[in-house]
Parts: structure tokens; sequence; C-alpha cells
């Protein structure tokens, strides 16, 4: 068996307390059941979460100073098939170590899709 797939998103907005995003719903992210696979979700809000905590801070491989992700806990409320969902990340705790972002993923009308909190240490 072989499965392929292709995701990728948009930053829409960036400021020091939020980043919006904005991530297209392909048929490479769908699981069998036709629906956003969750693991196509969790990433696009670890990510955007990832983006807040560098602020204007470029990721570059291996660099010190990234804000590696410690825990997470996810709650995944509804799903869908087609158009695209919309990321809000903002800090629960900026800290100069540890990092708490909350990032709410939301579907067409403004449906809640996931509601995702992540903790972030910076790399030494």
């Amino acid at each position: 068996m072989e499965f392929k797939g292709s995701i990728g998103f948009s930053v829409l907005e960036q400021t020091r307390d939020r980043v919006v995003a904005e991530m297209p719903i392909l048929s490479g992210i769908k699981n069998p059941y036709g629906v956003v696979h969750v693991g196509a979700i969790l990433w696009f809000a670890d990510v955007c979460a990832t983006i807040l905590v560098l602020g204007s801070t470029q990721a570059a491989e291996g660099m010190k100073g990234f804000p590696l992700a410690i825990s997470l806990n996810a709650h995944f409320i509804s799903n869908q098939s087609e158009g695209t969902f919309k990321a809000i990340a903002t800090f629960v705790k900026r800290g100069k170590l540890v990092s708490i972002v909350r990032t709410s993923v939301y579907g067409e009308g403004d449906k809640l899709i996931s509601d995702v909190t992540t903790n972030h240490i910076l790399s030494k």
C-alpha cells in the first residue's frame, strides 16, 4: 500500500499577539472517510502556534531558540470535506523559556473544528 498527500497553508496575519492562517482542504489531506485527517488539522494548529512563538524570527534548520513543542492537548469537535480551515493562534502565556499557545481551527461558517493548546520550550 502506498499513501501520498499534500498539505500547505498561508499566513494571513501575523502580529506580536496573534497568527491567523488559512489551509485549503485538498484531497491529499483527507482520510478514507472523506474528511480532513486529524493529523493534518493538528499539524496546521501546531505550526501556526510555532510561528506565533517565533515572532519575527525566521526559522532555520538547527537554529538555537526554536520553540519545540513539549506537550499538546487537542480536542476535535467537528470536521468537513471541502473548503478551507482558518486557524487563530494566541498566547495563553508568553514566557522567556516556556510559552503556552491556544490555537482554534474554524471551518466554513466559523464552525469550530478543533481547539489545540501547545506548550513550547526554546531549544538551546
